[in-house]
């Protein structure tokens, strides 16, 4: 929105100065003879610089800082252009036209330029820098799973991670929508994830940044998870996320992926084959004669011959662990005290 409306004000002072131009007195004969098209082409001239601008990547800065810099520097610019172009120009009819032209584009493009490259542009004075204080290194781009798990605001409670939280717009926009949901379960999972947002961005010690995706035509048809991909690619950010399918599309295509199910499972205790613990079990297995239960931090346990011990305890010797980006599982068989 921004752009549009800087891009129209220099239009209707384009238009402005180019027809009080074409209309003055001391024109060339060659804009008196042809008036209306010396205006369209003179136009076309001055919106080359818009034409331009487009190509340029965006990003986010203080506005009103890269505005005034861009002005100062358009300004200076036009003033050494017109001093360099002076003894080629002074004897020309075109003399104040080009002033002119040089006056408005310049100005324009650097305060575009500016605004485009805000977070990485430093300015050549000290003191001054346009560079966005951006905490740590790559940033994480949440997923919308991640932010109703809520285990990443216990995350950032523990001050590990210390770089800049991006939530693009589509992120909170499905938030938003399975807040709205008419389940019950559903609707409360979209509440809880508005609220773990809020309480990070509540936190002095968090960066959280909305990124703004536009829905142009290469966005349509794509899911929320190729569009995390892509902005993840475009910002060099790492996707934060407990979704297992996610985790395998962003890893085919480079991008690095951070599992809060992994990073769970790697902070919990290692338990080796051979090792002795004990469990209450809770239910029977799948499998005859098996017995579930789980420990403390939510793994399951399944122990061999332990179906008739449910709603006991039971000591239990480790066989197996089984890992995954799902979680993780304990394999075991009760503890033989005749045997040990």
């Amino acid at each position: 929105m921004l752009f549009i409306i800087i891009r129209s004000i220099y239009l209707i002072v384009c238009a402005g100065v180019v027809g009080m131009f074409v209309n003055a007195p001391e024109r060339p004969q060659l804009i008196s003879d042809y008036p209306a098209t010396s205006f369209i082409v003179l136009m076309l001239i001055t919106q080359m610089a818009t034409l331009a601008d487009f190509g340029l990547r965006r990003f986010s800065v203080q506005v009103i800082s890269a505005v005034y810099f861009g002005l100062l520097v358009g300004w200076l610019l036009s003033n050494l252009l017109n001093r360099a172009l002076e003894p080629v120009v002074a004897e020309s009819p075109y003399r104040s036209l080009t002033q002119i032209l040089t006056s408005i584009v310049a100005p324009y493009l650097c305060v575009t330029w500016l605004l485009h490259t805000r977070d990485d542009f430093r300015f050549i004075i000290p003191y001054v820098e346009f560079s966005k204080k951006v905490k740590g290194g790559r940033p994480f781009i949440l997923d919308t799973s991640a932010i109703i798990d809520g285990r990443i605001a216990d995350m950032v409670d523990t001050n590990v991670l210390d770089s800049e939280l991006i939530v693009p717009t589509f992120v909170l926009k499905e938030l938003q929508n399975i807040a709205d949901s008419k389940e019950k379960l559903r609707r409360n999972r979209g509440r809880r994830g508005l609220d773990i947002l809020a309480r990070l961005q509540a936190d002095e010690k968090t960066d959280v940044r909305m990124h703004h995706v536009e829905n142009g035509e290469e966005s349509k048809g794509l899911s929320i998870d190729q569009r995390l991909v892509e902005v993840a690619m475009e910002l060099g950010g790492r996707v934060v996320t407990n979704d297992f399918n996610l985790n395998k599309v962003a890893s085919v295509q480079g991008v690095d992926v951070v599992n809060l199910n992994d990073v769970a499972n790697s902070l919990k205790p290692r338990y080796l084959p051979g090792e002795r613990m004990q469990i209450k079990v809770i239910k029977e297995g799948e499998s005859v004669g098996q017995g579930v239960g789980y420990l403390d931090d939510g793994t399951m346990v399944v122990c061999e011959a332990a179906g008739d011990l449910v709603g006991t305890d039971a000591d239990i010797i480790v066989t197996s662990v089984l890992q995954n980006s799902a979680g993780r599982m304990i394999f075991g068989k009760l503890w033989d005290h005749d045997e040990h």
